[in-house]
Protein backbone atom coordinates (compact mmCIF):
# COMPACT_ATOMS: atom_id res chain seq x y z
CA UNK A 1 0.00 0.00 0.00
CA UNK A 2 1.33 3.44 -0.93
CA UNK A 3 -0.08 6.91 -0.20
CA UNK A 4 1.36 9.42 -2.67
CA UNK A 5 0.78 12.83 -4.22
CA UNK A 6 -1.36 12.23 -7.30
CA UNK A 7 -0.46 13.45 -10.78
CA UNK A 8 -1.85 13.27 -14.32
CA UNK A 9 -1.03 9.57 -14.62
CA UNK A 10 -3.63 8.82 -11.94
CA UNK A 11 -6.51 10.32 -13.95
CA UNK A 12 -7.65 6.78 -14.80
CA UNK A 13 -8.98 6.53 -11.23
CA UNK A 14 -11.17 9.66 -11.41
CA UNK A 15 -14.42 7.82 -12.15
CA UNK A 16 -14.05 5.22 -9.41
CA UNK A 17 -13.20 7.99 -6.95
CA UNK A 18 -16.43 9.84 -7.81
CA UNK A 19 -18.45 6.62 -7.65
CA UNK A 20 -16.98 5.69 -4.25
CA UNK A 21 -17.78 9.14 -2.84
CA UNK A 22 -21.37 8.94 -4.14
CA UNK A 23 -21.87 5.40 -2.82
CA UNK A 24 -20.57 6.40 0.60
CA UNK A 25 -23.01 9.32 0.76
CA UNK A 26 -25.92 7.03 -0.08
CA UNK A 27 -24.96 4.40 2.50
CA UNK A 28 -24.33 6.89 5.30
CA UNK A 29 -27.36 9.02 4.48
CA UNK A 30 -25.29 12.14 5.05
CA UNK A 31 -24.47 15.08 2.87
CA UNK A 32 -21.39 14.95 0.65
CA UNK A 33 -20.88 17.49 -2.11
CA UNK A 34 -20.65 15.68 -5.46
CA UNK A 35 -17.64 16.11 -7.75
CA UNK A 36 -17.20 15.22 -11.42
CA UNK A 37 -14.36 13.11 -12.86
CA UNK A 38 -13.09 16.19 -14.74
CA UNK A 39 -12.87 18.11 -11.45
CA UNK A 40 -10.94 15.27 -9.79
CA UNK A 41 -8.58 15.02 -12.77
CA UNK A 42 -7.83 18.74 -12.56
CA UNK A 43 -6.82 18.34 -8.92
CA UNK A 44 -4.46 15.52 -9.85
CA UNK A 45 -2.91 17.42 -12.74
CA UNK A 46 -2.27 20.43 -10.48
CA UNK A 47 -0.60 18.31 -7.81
CA UNK A 48 -3.38 19.07 -5.35
CA UNK A 49 -4.44 15.55 -4.43
CA UNK A 50 -3.28 12.44 -2.60
CA UNK A 51 -4.15 8.90 -3.67
CA UNK A 52 -3.74 5.54 -1.95
CA UNK A 53 -3.01 2.54 -4.17
CA UNK A 54 -2.68 -1.15 -3.45
CA UNK A 55 -0.56 -2.04 -6.44
CA UNK A 56 -2.74 -0.72 -9.26
CA UNK A 57 -5.97 -0.93 -7.26
CA UNK A 58 -7.62 2.24 -5.96
CA UNK A 59 -7.84 2.36 -2.16
CA UNK A 60 -8.35 5.99 -1.08
CA UNK A 61 -8.21 9.65 -2.00
CA UNK A 62 -8.30 13.26 -0.79
CA UNK A 63 -7.70 16.62 -2.47
CA UNK A 64 -6.82 20.25 -1.72
CA UNK A 65 -9.00 23.23 -2.57
CA UNK A 66 -7.74 26.83 -2.38
CA UNK A 67 -10.07 29.66 -1.39
CA UNK A 68 -9.96 33.40 -0.70
CA UNK A 69 -6.91 33.98 -2.92
CA UNK A 70 -4.89 31.42 -1.01
CA UNK A 71 -5.76 32.61 2.51
CA UNK A 72 -7.59 29.35 3.13
CA UNK A 73 -7.21 25.79 1.91
CA UNK A 74 -9.49 22.82 2.51
CA UNK A 75 -8.72 19.11 2.48
CA UNK A 76 -11.83 17.71 0.83
CA UNK A 77 -13.30 14.51 -0.55
CA UNK A 78 -11.57 12.15 1.88
CA UNK A 79 -12.67 8.68 0.90
CA UNK A 80 -11.51 5.10 1.45
CA UNK A 81 -12.79 2.29 -0.73
CA UNK A 82 -14.98 -0.18 1.25
CA UNK A 83 -12.46 -2.98 0.66
CA UNK A 84 -9.80 -1.05 2.61
CA UNK A 85 -11.75 0.42 5.50
CA UNK A 86 -11.00 -0.36 9.13
CA UNK A 87 -7.22 -0.58 8.70
CA UNK A 88 -6.21 3.02 9.47
CA UNK A 89 -5.86 4.11 5.84
CA UNK A 90 -8.02 7.22 6.28
CA UNK A 91 -5.61 8.46 8.95
CA UNK A 92 -2.60 7.95 6.66
CA UNK A 93 -4.32 9.81 3.81
CA UNK A 94 -5.39 12.64 6.11
CA UNK A 95 -1.89 13.09 7.48
CA UNK A 96 -0.39 13.02 3.98
CA UNK A 97 -2.78 15.62 2.53
CA UNK A 98 -2.40 17.86 5.59
CA UNK A 99 1.40 17.72 5.33
CA UNK A 100 1.19 18.44 1.60
CA UNK A 101 -1.15 21.39 2.23
CA UNK A 102 1.17 22.88 4.85
CA UNK A 103 4.19 22.52 2.56
CA UNK A 104 2.47 23.94 -0.51
CA UNK A 105 0.49 26.70 1.26
CA UNK A 106 2.42 27.38 4.51
CA UNK A 107 0.64 30.64 5.36
CA UNK A 108 -2.89 29.43 4.64
CA UNK A 109 -5.45 28.46 7.26
CA UNK A 110 -6.59 24.87 6.71
CA UNK A 111 -10.27 24.19 7.26
CA UNK A 112 -12.78 21.38 7.01
CA UNK A 113 -16.55 20.96 7.18
CA UNK A 114 -17.81 17.45 7.81
CA UNK A 115 -20.57 15.39 9.38
CA UNK A 116 -18.23 12.43 9.93
CA UNK A 117 -17.13 11.75 13.50
CA UNK A 118 -14.03 9.90 12.32
CA UNK A 119 -12.93 12.88 10.21
CA UNK A 120 -13.56 15.26 13.13
CA UNK A 121 -11.32 13.10 15.31
CA UNK A 122 -8.59 13.03 12.65
CA UNK A 123 -8.80 16.81 12.30
CA UNK A 124 -8.55 17.28 16.06
CA UNK A 125 -5.44 15.08 16.21
CA UNK A 126 -3.81 17.37 13.63
CA UNK A 127 -4.60 20.52 15.59
CA UNK A 128 -7.87 21.69 14.04
CA UNK A 129 -10.37 23.42 16.31
CA UNK A 130 -14.19 23.53 15.97
CA UNK A 131 -15.22 27.02 14.85
CA UNK A 132 -18.37 28.81 13.65
CA UNK A 133 -18.79 29.07 9.89
CA UNK A 134 -18.06 32.80 10.14
CA UNK A 135 -14.38 31.96 10.76
CA UNK A 136 -14.12 29.97 7.56
CA UNK A 137 -13.67 31.35 4.06
CA UNK A 138 -16.26 33.78 2.76
CA UNK A 139 -15.43 32.75 -0.82
CA UNK A 140 -18.86 32.30 -2.40
CA UNK A 141 -17.62 29.64 -4.80
CA UNK A 142 -16.84 27.36 -1.83
CA UNK A 143 -20.34 27.60 -0.43
CA UNK A 144 -21.83 27.19 -3.90
CA UNK A 145 -20.16 23.77 -3.93
CA UNK A 146 -22.50 22.71 -1.13
CA UNK A 147 -25.52 22.90 -3.43
CA UNK A 148 -25.22 19.21 -4.36
CA UNK A 149 -25.36 18.20 -0.67
CA UNK A 150 -28.69 16.83 0.59
CA UNK A 151 -28.51 19.17 3.61
CA UNK A 152 -28.07 22.37 1.57
CA UNK A 153 -31.50 23.60 2.65
CA UNK A 154 -30.27 23.67 6.26
CA UNK A 155 -27.35 25.88 5.28
CA UNK A 156 -29.57 28.34 3.40
CA UNK A 157 -32.27 28.27 6.10
CA UNK A 158 -29.75 29.47 8.70
CA UNK A 159 -28.21 32.12 6.41
CA UNK A 160 -25.00 30.04 6.18
CA UNK A 161 -24.39 30.22 9.92
CA UNK A 162 -25.13 26.58 10.79
CA UNK A 163 -25.54 23.18 9.17
CA UNK A 164 -25.27 19.50 10.06
CA UNK A 165 -21.58 19.80 9.20
CA UNK A 166 -19.12 20.97 11.83
CA UNK A 167 -16.58 23.60 10.80
CA UNK A 168 -12.98 23.00 11.90
CA UNK A 169 -9.94 25.21 11.41
CA UNK A 170 -6.15 24.87 11.68
CA UNK A 171 -4.58 28.33 12.08
CA UNK A 172 -0.78 28.16 11.55
CA UNK A 173 -0.21 31.42 13.46
CA UNK A 174 -2.02 30.19 16.55
CA UNK A 175 -0.32 26.80 16.27
CA UNK A 176 3.08 28.51 16.50
CA UNK A 177 2.25 30.22 19.76
CA UNK A 178 0.64 27.46 21.81
CA UNK A 179 0.33 23.73 22.19
CA UNK A 180 -2.87 22.46 20.61
CA UNK A 181 -5.38 20.62 22.78
CA UNK A 182 -7.31 17.77 21.24
CA UNK A 183 -11.09 17.75 21.47
CA UNK A 184 -12.59 14.57 22.92
CA UNK A 185 -14.62 12.38 20.56
CA UNK A 186 -17.63 12.43 22.89
CA UNK A 187 -17.77 16.20 22.43
CA UNK A 188 -18.14 15.76 18.67
CA UNK A 189 -20.82 13.09 19.18
CA UNK A 190 -22.80 15.40 21.45
CA UNK A 191 -22.49 18.28 18.97
CA UNK A 192 -23.61 16.11 16.06
CA UNK A 193 -26.61 14.79 18.00
CA UNK A 194 -27.71 18.31 18.92
CA UNK A 195 -27.53 19.44 15.28
CA UNK A 196 -29.42 16.42 13.98
CA UNK A 197 -32.14 16.88 16.58
CA UNK A 198 -32.41 20.60 15.84
CA UNK A 199 -32.46 20.49 12.04
CA UNK A 200 -33.85 17.08 11.12
CA UNK A 201 -36.92 17.52 13.31
CA UNK A 202 -37.81 20.61 11.31
CA UNK A 203 -37.59 18.61 8.08
CA UNK A 204 -40.09 16.04 9.42
CA UNK A 205 -42.74 18.66 10.17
Amino acid sequence: MKVIIADKSHSIYAQIICDTIADSANVRGTGIARRTPDYIMTKMENGNAVIALDGNTFAGFCYIEKWGHGKYVANSGLIVHPNYRGAGLAKKIKHKIFEHSRNKFPEAKVFSITTGLAVMKLNSDLGYKPVPFSELTDDQSFWDGCQTCKNYDVLTRTNRKLCLCTGMLYDPEKAKNKVTKQVKEKTFKRLKKIKETLFLKKNKK
